[in-house]
């Protein structure tokens, strides 16, 4: 059955979900095969995902469909291989570029557990958020697993350093479930500095987070196109800066659209840890790579984190009625 989407984006009814433990204790993988296709961001071709329910205890899984016999990369920080502007996975054999979309949406909505599909060298930027896959998702819908679920809670403070470039991120002791705290500053009058502190659960990334969209600038297209990336950027599928002035005729999604993508961008990053974060995530000018080193960081101290069984988390609400619409008409293709 084709869905072709228009309108409010649904929101599934059931038990809520979120990044942090709060969907209960037990795993949750999809409840059917759906996809969707798109245009890659840097390589600029069509590119089709699919998305299958997996067995409890796999984690997420990606696999370029398009290379014969090409083995499943595990969603996990240690295959991330450090290229500008987007986290890649790598194998050895085959890499999976711009992910962190896609895997900010698994972590919100709860899915632990997921086969990916991916037809081409990167997953498809859509409408350069997080919202279509949060639709894709929803239409695939959830399903429990037998298996408990664990968390990651963290110890100690661990920080991580970019002095050359003031840059530093950190993961420190905190409540039940995730905190995000994320400062970004750029010389530019269109954006400057902003900040924001969310405490994650799968209806505030869904409000608050998942419609914040890539953003980049006019001046630096050329360059980036020259060495082979932003060959699929558009105006439909990020924000773009000139100088003073956002290009988009529709304008911002949020007044601060810019610090929640670096938001947004983080749950996914966070996401390559393996399991939810219990903790508070700060973030100062941070990026992919830094995130990237933060994790590494974290495992190579095992005085800084445990593994706690998932709890569960009666605080969260459940997510209920009309949520924000998306801008552009997403197609997903339950299978």
């Amino acid at each position: 059955m084709t869905r072709l989407y228009n309108g409010p984006m649904p929101i599934a009814d059931g038990p809520p979900v979120s990044v942090l433990p709060g969907t209960g204790a037990k795993q949750h993988t999809l409840a059917n095969s759906v996809r969707c296709s798109g245009v890659g961001l840097h390589c600029g071709d069509p590119i089709a995902v699919r998305m299958h329910p997996a067995l409890a205890d796999t984690g997420v899984r990606l696999r370029r469909a398009d290379v014969p016999n090409a083995p499943p990369i595990q969603a996990n920080w240690a295959n991330v291989r450090e290229t500008p502007l987007c986290t890649t996975l790598a194998d050895g054999v085959t890499q999976i570029a711009t992910v962190e979309h896609l895997l900010a949406a698994l972590a919100a909505m709860g899915v632990d557990n997921a086969d990916v599909e991916v037809h081409g060298p990167e997953v498809p930027i859509m409408d350069g958020s997080a919202a279509p896959f949060v639709f894709l998702i929803e239409c695939a819908g959830r399903a429990p697993q037998q298996a408990a679920r664990r968390a990651i809670r963290i110890e100690k403070p661990v920080t991580v350093h970019d002095t050359a470039q003031d840059r530093s991120a950190a993961l420190a002791p905190g409540s039940n479930g995730l905190t995000l705290d994320v400062t970004i500053a750029f010389n530019s009058p269109a954006i400057g500095q902003q900040a924001r502190t969310a405490r994650l659960d799968a209806h505030t990334f869904k409000r608050d987070l998942a419609r914040a969209r890539t953003f980049g600038f006019l001046a630096e297209v050329d360059q980036l196109r020259a060495v082979g990336l932003a060959l699929g950027g558009s105006l439909d599928n990020a924000v773009v800066i000139d100088d003073d002035r956002v290009l988009n005729t529709e304008g911002l999604r949020y007044p601060d659209e810019f610090v929640r993508h670096k938001m947004l961008d983080s749950v996914g990053d966070l996401f390559l840890a393996g399991a939810p974060i219990m903790g508070r995530y700060t973030g100062r000018r941070t990026g992919h790579a830094l995130n990237r080193r933060l994790l590494a960081a974290l495992f190579a101290d095992p005085e800084a984190w445990s593994w706690i069984d998932d709890p569960g988390d009666t605080r969260h609400e459940a997510v209920h009625g009309a949520g924000p619409a998306l801008p552009e008409r997403a197609v997903a293709q339950r299978e």
